[in-house]
């Protein structure tokens, strides 16, 4: 998001290009922010989840000392702790969204579910590196351009 300060002096905007309500300006821009926060929880989700889906097929196929990487315990363990941040991020959005949808408030949900999923799709991205070493810092591979 290219966000920048603005600063309109002596301006008038007509009554027929006004957006919201007059004198509410900064509580909508503020509701946009929560609902964006949503928004943000969920490409999060899917960044995390997508970091455990690469994670399970290349670990399946990769054969190290003789047999898949999947059959490694440390590997299938780090597997399934991204799979638990990619779920809590999921279920922190879910709640928040439907919160929104409820007309109830949601301000908090919205925040939490930013945090967690932003939390969540680093942790995930630092993780798949890790679970397809060298090949994790190539941009070839999916799990480079997700960190």
């Amino acid at each position: 998001s290219d966000t920048r300060a603005l600063s309109f002096a002596d301006c008038r905007v007509p009554a027929e290009n006004l957006l919201g309500t007059r004198g509410l300006g900064l509580a909508q821009s503020m509701a946009v922010l929560d609902e964006s926060r949503i928004a943000i929880a969920a490409v999060g989700t899917g960044l995390a989840q997508g970091c455990v889906d690469e994670c399970v097929r290349h670990a399946r196929q990769r054969e190290t000392f003789g047999r898949p990487l999947a059959a490694h315990q440390s590997v299938r363990f780090g597997i399934a702790d991204m799979e638990v941040r990619a779920h809590t991020a999921r279920l922190a959005w879910y709640t928040a969204a439907a919160a929104l949808d409820r007309g109830a408030g949601f301000s908090k949900e919205a925040a939490m579910a930013k945090l967690v999923s932003s939390r969540a799709a680093m942790e995930n991205a630092r993780e798949a590196t890790q679970v397809f070493g060298g090949y994790g810092l190539m941009n070839d591979y999916p799990v480079a351009r997700f960190y």
